[in-house]
C-alpha cells in the first residue's frame, strides 16, 4: 500500500504541533485514508487524545502508536509502513532522536511556528536539523506553516518574511489562526471537520492546508 509519510515537527513546544498532527491525520482518514498517526513525543498527548476518540466510539477509527525512541520508532516504521495509505508522526517539542529519525523517513516534514519571535528563532534550529537529515534523505521536503496565528496584525507578515532567512524552508502562506475551536475539537480527539457548533472559518483554514500539502 505504502502511501505519504508526513512529520509534524518542531525543535519548540506550544507552537500547536499536535493539534495540528491530529487534525491532518484524522481529515485524510475522513477522505477515506487508511491512516496510522504515530505518537514521538514523549508528552504522549496525540496518544491520549486519540484514545479519547476511541473510547466515544467515533469514526473513523485511527491507528496510533507511542515511539518517543527513534531506534525503535526507524524500527517499527520501517516494517510497518507498507500497511497504511498516509502515516503522520507527532514529532518534537525538542531535538531528539525521535525528530532525527522521523526526518530521515519522512516524505515531507510540516514546521508549525507562532508569530513571536523565539518561535521564529526556533525555525532555525530545524532548519538545521532538516538540511543534516538531508544528507540521508535528499528528497525530504520541508514547509512551514504559521499556526495559532493572530487574528489581525503585522506579527504575522512579520514571522512570515523572517522565514525566508532559511532556504531549508518553504513557506506555506496557509495560516491556521488561534481559534478556540480547534483547541476544543483536539480535546475530544476530533478535528474541526467534526466538531459541533461547526466554525467554518477553521475548517476553510484547514481544508486550504491540506489542499497545499496533498
Amino acid at each position: 500500500m505504502g502511501g505519504k509519510i508526513i512529520t509534524v515537527g518542531a525543535i519548540k513546544g506550544g507552537v500547536g504541533k499536535t493539534t495540528l498532527a491530529l487534525n491532518i491525520a484524522i481529515a485524510r482518514a475522513l477522505a477515506g485514508r487508511d491512516v496510522w498517526l504515530i505518537d514521538a513525543d514523549r508528552q504522549d498527548t496525540a496518544s491520549t487524545a486519540l484514545a479519547i476518540r476511541g473510547e466515544a466510539g467515533r469514526q473513523p477509527a485511527i491507528a496510533t502508536a507511542h515511539y518517543p525512541d527513534g531506534s525503535q520508532l526507524r524500527t517499527q516504521l520501517r516494517h510497518q509502513r507498507g500497511k497504511f495509505e498516509d502515516i503522520i508522526i507527532d514529532a518534537g517539542g525538542r531535538d531528539s532522536t525521535a525528530l532525527r529519525a522521523a526526518l530521515v523517513l519522512s516524505d515531507l516534514v510540516l514546521v508549525p511556528f507562532q508569530p513571536r519571535s523565539l518561535d521564529v528563532w526556533a525555525v532555525a534550529d530545524i532548519a538545521a536539523l532538516i538540511e543534516e537529515a538531508r544528507a540521508l534523505n535528499p528528497e525530504l521536503q520541508a514547509l512551514a506553516v504559521l499556526n495559532l496565528a493572530d487574528p489581525a496584525g503585522t506579527d504575522n507578515d512579520d514571522a512570515a518574511a523572517a522565514v525566508a532567512d532559511y532556504p531549508a524552508l518553504q513557506y506555506l502562506n496557509t495560516p491556521i489562526r488561534r481559534r478556540k475551536s480547534v483547541a476544543n475539537a483536539a480535546g475530544n480527539g476530533l478535528s474541526v471537520l467534526e466538531q459541533t457548533p461547526r466554525d467554518e472559518k477553521a475548517i476553510m483554514e484547514l481544508n486550504t492546508l491540506m489542499q497545499s500539502i496533498f
